[in-house]
């Protein structure tokens, strides 16, 4: 979540510097939902043994606005199409919602 919100903010300064002003908040979309609840909530920074500078970061630009996490299920991550082995069905899913078909398919 820290690199991708650093690279959201890399983003959003670039397009700044060109001009564009994104009034909303950036969405950060992740699947692990106690990740989200510790970034979230200072009550499970204290639960936690080790909280590294990468969570506070994270809570920093959710408390200033500039972020919103928001949960996707697992079943739902397109990500998993590229990091995980997948059953036939699922992977064929995912592959259609990425927009990839198969060039060898009978027409």
């Amino acid at each position: 979540m820290a690199n991708t919100t650093c690279e959201l903010k890399w983003v959003s300064g670039i397009l700044s510097i060109l001009g564009i002003i994104h009034p909303l908040h950036m969405l950060l979309y992740c699947d692990s939902q106690v990740a989200l609840h510790i970034v979230q909530n200072p009550i499970f920074h204290e639960c936690t043994k080790h909280i590294e500078v990468d969570c506070h970061f994270v809570r920093n630009e959710i408390i200033h606005g500039h972020l919103q996490p928001s949960y996707v299920p697992t079943c739902a991550q397109l990500a998993d199409t590229f990091t995980k082995a997948l059953g036939r069905a699922p992977f064929n899913l995912l592959l259609g919602k990425l927009g990839i078909r198969n060039l060898h398919a009978p027409t």
